[in-house]
This record gives structure tokens, sequence and C-alpha cells, in this order.
């Protein structure tokens, strides 16, 4: 079969056209499976790249019905690979492993719709717990709305199969996740409400946002200072919180500035060398949760790097 009879359907550059529209939400799939900005783009580059071929080695005149449904199939089995391997990588680990953040600024709209909130710091972390074929079945069934004979192509089970995956899945999520969720305007509330708090050094302050069995956890990935482990109670998180203030005097300060990170109100904060992503899990209005990533390779391209700070930290408050 000549190269000529191997072509058909939309020339590449309409074809690339038609896979930009998709994108956007080809990336939020591959996401949402992965806990990784960077893998999912890898994999949405793999996606378009199965697309060429499609049309270069199937029959002439065989084409694609539903284009975005064939892509969100193609993405979810390769991010289901990508994510075998990223659990084994994740093995070795120095530390708390914790998902990449997708960070957006407030004054963007077109940041905030790219964005799915559903897919919060907090539901990324419980699907970590989750094998590859729960996290599968319940992203692309519960989050993205497919179908169970969709997921069960994905996935490589039967129909009845999903619904046992997407089942066990969902009880994980519940366990993990608050029972009663901030809506957005107290979520936001409670984070300005803790960074005045935590800038002023307001002791009390801090221990009334925060829950008695707040958890923090950071993630240094080994490339800067992190806790190995989990920290729990609220008394040593706000000592904690204090601490990193002292420190932060003593080199001049540091500042913060509130973004969105994963659809949340959060905050970006720099010590002086390194910066952080701070997301919130808040429940009864109490933060349950403070997830820290300071891994320098999860952190690339921040938006605004060169704005000025909503507000500082030590020396400079």
């Amino acid at each position: 079969m000549s190269g000529d009879e191997r072509r058909n359907g939309p020339d590449q550059a309409a074809l690339a056209r038609q896979f930009e529209e998709h994108r956007g939400y080809l990336r939020r799939v591959a996401y949402s499976t992965l806990g990784s900005l960077s893998d999912a783009d890898d994999v949405v580059q793999e996606a378009w790249l199965r697309l060429v071929r499609y049309y270069e080695t199937s029959p002439e005149g065989a084409d694609i019905e539903n284009l975005r449904a064939w892509l969100t199939t193609v993405t979810g089995r390769l991010a289901l690979d990508h994510l075998g391997s990223a659990r084994a990588r994740r093995e070795h680990y120095v530390g708390e492993w914790l998902p990449e953040p997708e960070i957006t600024t407030w004054d963007d709209p077109a940041d905030r719709v790219s964005q799915d909130e559903r897919v919060t710091t907090a539901l990324l972390v419980v699907l970590e717990s989750l094998s590859p074929a729960e996290r599968t079945a319940f992203v692309l069934q519960d989050v993205f709305g497919m179908s169970g004979p969709e997921v069960a192509e994905v996935v490589g089970r039967t129909p009845a199969a999903v619904r046992q995956l997407a089942s066990r899945a969902r009880k994980h999520v519940e366990n993990g996740t608050p029972r009663f969720p901030a809506s957005p305007d107290e979520h936001e509330k409670v984070v300005s409400a803790f960074a005045v708090a935590w800038r002023s050094g307001d002791l009390s302050a801090l221990l009334g946002l925060l829950d008695s069995e707040v958890t923090f956890t950071s993630d240094g990935g080994g490339k800067v200072q992190a806790f190995l482990h989990p920290m729990r109670g609220a008394d040593k998180v706000a000592a904690t919180l204090l601490g990193f203030l002292g420190r932060a005097s003593e080199v001049g300060g540091a500042w913060g500035r509130s973004v969105l990170v994963n659809g949340r109100p959060g905050l970006v904060v720099f010590d002086g060398k390194h910066t952080g992503v701070f997301s919130f899990t808040i429940d009864e209005g109490r933060i349950t949760k403070i997830d820290v990533v300071r891994n320098p390779d999860k952190l690339r391209g921040l938006p605004a790097d060169g704005a000025e700070p909503d507000w500082s930290l030590g020396a400079d408050a």
C-alpha cells in the first residue's frame, strides 16, 4: 500500500487543529490519573502520535466517528500504563510523595477554566492509595463521566469488574476526603485567616484554625529540606510554622502569595532559598491537612514569578 493510499481523513494540519481542541481536556484526564503534569504532557503527546499513526496506517476510508471519545480511550490506556511505571519509581522516592500541584492565578479567567475543581490535592493524595486499575476506573467514570463499558475498554476488564473497581475506589475516596468540605468562599476565608495568623505569629489564632489532628506533609524529593514523614497534631504543626517564621527572620524574611492550587485557594511561600506550594484540606471549618510541595522538579513554571508578593513573613512582616 502506497503512502498516498494509506493517507485518509484530514491532512495533518487539520488533524492538529482538531487535536488541539481536545488537548486541555486530555491533559486533565491524564493528570487526574497520574498526579503529575509533566507525565500528563508526555501522555498527551503520545496520544497525538497515536492519532497520526492511525491515519497513516489504517485502510483507506477508515475514519474516527467520535474523536474526543477515541482520544479519551487512548489517553486513558496510556496513562494507566504510565501509572504502573510511575508507581515503581515512587517506591524509591526520598520522603513523602505528593502530587505535582497545578497552580493558577486569581486574575486570569482562562486559567480557572483550564482546571477541574473536583481534582483537588486531597483527592489526588487519596487516589495514590488505589491500584492503577481502581484509580483509572474512578477518574474516568466518576470524574469524567465515562460509561462502564467505555471504562472497561480502557482498563481491559469486564463492565462487571469495572463496577467493582469503581465501587472500591469510591469507598476509599469517601473515607479519605472531607465529610463536610468547605465551599469555595469558606475555603478562601480559612486560608486567608491562616495566612494572617501565620505572618503575624499569632499562635492562638493558628490553633483556632487547625483541627486537633491536623496532618502536615512536605515533599522535598531529596532535593530540598522536608520532613520525611507526616507531622500530626495542631500543637506540633503550629510550632513548626512559627519556627519557620523565626528562621525566616534570620535570613531577612520570606514572602507569600495567594494562588489557586488545583482549583482551591492555596499559597506560594518563598523562604529565602526555596519555594513551597501550600494546599489545604478543610473539613467542618477547620484545616485537617496541609500539604507542601518543595521539590523544585514539581514547581517549574510557577505563574507570575515576577509579581509582587501579597505579604511578607519574618523580618519584613
